[in-house]
């Protein structure tokens, strides 16, 4: 076995069945969907179609899914596009310490324009709490943004309780889902979220494509102005080859995301590695409330990139970076309280569809050679 891949939340193949959904447009419709002729309407129809598929998946109207260039563009849109249409009301907004760049970028970019930005703790396990978030609600407080799942450790967030809170205080509530779609059942009603990013390549659909749930009366500000493009909310025409593969990625979400296969496979990874380096072997995040495929570990007293460069056929994230000899933790792992000790050796192991228990096996070999 020469190479494994087990950084799938870093970015996931494209499923074969995504690529043969996208095909047909590449030869066959290459009309513009906004034609009202033979080659623009089937292109229509197929935009149409792939829209209701990622509805599908998050239990909404595809009247209320907006497609954009990924989970960056969605987030981007929902935090200035809300801010920039709702800003005479307040300017307070509602954040994590551990939040993805895609939402601490667009939040910093926004303070500049005025906006005040609370963030709130996470405890040991990279936990939001939903009382810290009602404590910060404000007079001025228009949005609240809190990722579903970590992307590092794979701590899922009580983002139903704090949609609630949200919900009772009438203010808006974003939900950045990129990694858990596919993994975990996402609804939006059921987490009370008016506004939900999707990146494409986290589902196994191509780069370069993404959407955001927009709750029906939930007003934006559009990024992009021209034409009247994706209900009038992002201008430029529509990549139908691009929304086609993350609509059928989304259909396989659909039926893939109650099999316990997956959870099966990194369980019987975290079991091996606690036999293999007992104490030596810690978990970052949550035990149970993670995502299926994340194990986020630290090997005690040793360089996480080290020890990946040590392992050149595996592919996986380092939870640390080392600079001119010293360590530096991953603001997420920081933010958690955990010690430089143990998080400079944090390595995340992220599996996929395609992960096999040979791979694990494989890896487990490298680990022990190296450690």
């Amino acid at each position: 076995m020469n190479k494994v891949y087990l950084d799938y939340n870093a970015s996931t193949p494209l499923a074969a069945e995504v690529a043969d959904a996208m095909k047909p447009f590449l030869t066959d419709f290459y009309g513009n969907p906004s034609a009202l002729h033979w080659a623009g309407q089937p292109v229509k129809e197929k935009l149409a179609a792939a829209r209701k598929q990622v509805a599908n998946l998050l239990s909404c109207s595809p009247e209320e899914v907006i497609f954009t260039s990924g989970g960056s563009e969605a987030n981007n849109l929902a935090l200035k596009g809300y801010y920039f249409k709702n800003q005479p009301k307040g300017t307070h907004i509602i954040t994590s310490r551990i939040e993805h760049p895609a939402i601490m970028e667009p939040l910093k970019f926004l303070e500049r324009l005025g906006a005040d930005i609370t963030m709130v703790d996470v405890d040991e396990y990279g936990m939001v709490s939903p009382k810290d978030i009602e404590n910060a609600i404000r007079e001025d407080t228009i949005l609240i943004t809190i990722m579903h799942s970590n992307n590092e450790v794979g701590t899922i967030q009580p983002i139903d309780e704090i949609g609630k809170i949200a919900k009772k205080h009438r203010i808006a509530f974003h939900t950045d889902a990129s990694q858990s779609l596919g993994k975990v059942p996402v609804e939006v009603d059921k987490l009370n979220a008016d506004m939900l990013t999707i990146a494409g390549h986290k589902l196994y659909a191509p780069k370069g494509i993404g959407a955001l749930y927009l709750r029906k009366g939930i007003e934006v500000e559009p990024l992009i102005h021209g034409a009247g493009h994706e209900f009038g909310l992002r201008a430029g025409t529509e990549n139908s080859l691009l929304a086609a593969g993350l609509g059928k990625a989304c259909e396989l979400a659909q039926e893939s995301v109650y099999d316990s296969t997956l959870a099966d496979l990194t369980n019987y990874f975290w079991t091996k590695l606690k036999e293999a380096f007992g104490e030596d072997v810690i978990l970052n995040g949550h035990e149970k409330r993670r995502l299926p495929n994340t194990l986020n570990v630290s090997f005690i007293n040793r360089v996480g990139q080290d020890l990946l460069h040590s392992i050149p056929n595996l592919a996986a994230s380092t939870g640390s970076a080392c600079h001119s000899g010293k360590v530096e933790l991953s603001p997420v792992l920081k933010e958690m309280g955990v010690p430089e000790h143990i998080g400079m050796g944090a390595i995340r192991f992220s599996l996929g569809r395609y992960t096999t228990r040979e791979e694990i096996d494989q890896v487990l070999v490298w680990l022990k050679e190296q450690v």
